[in-house]
């Protein structure tokens, strides 16, 4: 495999592109959120893509396994929290579902990884474009 795989993955691209979208968004929030939701929210969506990143830098299946899960778990963390801004007014319906059709290929992406990666003992980038 060669350097630095990830970064070919469809939901690489995906949560990085997500995770930007997530630090432009919580920009417009209340001063008083900056260390509380939007420092947690910053750190969830970042923690997606890095994940993937050092899923990919592992050699045994169930390391790679293992990170992936976490990047699914940081992934519904985002959603949850960024309903609770919705209820604080922070973001929008609107904006919400923009974010949320940006979370839900991910989601499947994730998921399917994950199978591969469980049911082959590794990924193998010909099995699947993910």
């Amino acid at each position: 495999m060669e350097e630095f795989y990830y970064r070919k993955l469809e939901v690489y691209k995906r949560a990085k592109a997500l995770s930007h979208a997530v630090c432009k968004l919580i920009k417009t929030f209340p001063v008083e959120e900056r260390y509380g939701l939007c420092d947690q929210l910053r750190r969830a969506a970042m923690s997606i893509p890095i994940n993937i990143a050092e899923g990919f830098g592992r050699f045994s299946a169930k390391e790679k396994a293992h990170f992936i899960q976490i990047a699914f778990g940081s992934l519904n963390e985002v959603m949850c929290e960024l309903e609770l801004s919705q209820d604080e007014n922070y973001i929008n319906e609107e904006q919400l579902k923009e974010l949320e059709s940006q979370i839900i290929p991910i989601n499947r992406q994730l998921s399917a990884l994950h199978k591969s990666i469980i049911d082959n003992g590794d990924y193998s980038p010909l099995q699947q474009k993910l």
